[in-house]
């Protein structure tokens, strides 16, 4: 863990090199995330949902909006690398995103269950995939050449760090 309420479970670091344990590793904590985000925020009141997970951060509210949006995009873009011949990915601005009316107001609950639908699809194709599919490319405009051990990784850190955003938050306000 760190001090830094941004990053409490550190910055993103892509692995050296990538073996079917570390892939296991990443899809196991992967799948794990949707049962992890709904444990975090199970109880919180609509005041709490609305606060701020740190000083000009998102709320709780928009962080269980984010992950759902941020690994449906992650789901189509393993989809693209696995059909068309070096994808280039489209970005999307997550914080405006987060800005939106629904992310901002609306009951986490719809994001809750369409997280969980999208691991379950997700989660089952990832399993299917042989090394050499991992490897597959695809360009991000904002990082350049990926692949998809890359995108696995990043998610196997991306769950954990926003449900870490939650559980932190909890812990500091005693909740």
């Amino acid at each position: 863990m760190t001090t830094d309420v941004r990053y409490p479970i550190g910055k993103f670091e892509a692995p050296a090199s990538y073996t079917d344990a570390s892939r296991a590793a990443a899809i196991a904590i992967i799948a794990e995330t949707p049962r992890n985000l709904r444990r975090a925020v199970h109880g919180l009141s609509d005041a709490q949902l609305d606060t701020p997970y740190r000083p000009g951060g998102w709320t709780v509210r928009q962080v269980a909006h984010h992950v759902p949006d941020s690994h449906m995009n992650a789901y189509i873009r393993t989809r693209l690398a696995l059909t068309e011949d070096n994808p280039t990915i489209k970005p999307y601005d997550e914080g405006k995103w987060a800005e939106l009316s629904d992310a901002r107001s609306h009951p986490i609950e719809p994001s809750l269950m369409m997280l969980e639908t999208i691991h379950e699809r997700w989660i089952a194709l990832l399993k299917t995939l042989t090394p050499a599919q991992y490897s597959l490319p695809f360009t991000h405009p904002e990082h350049g050449p990926r692949t998809l051990d890359w995108l696995v990784a990043l998610y196997g850190w991306h769950g954990p760090h926003h449900v870490a955003h939650i559980t932190e938050l909890r812990t500091r306000q005693g909740w």
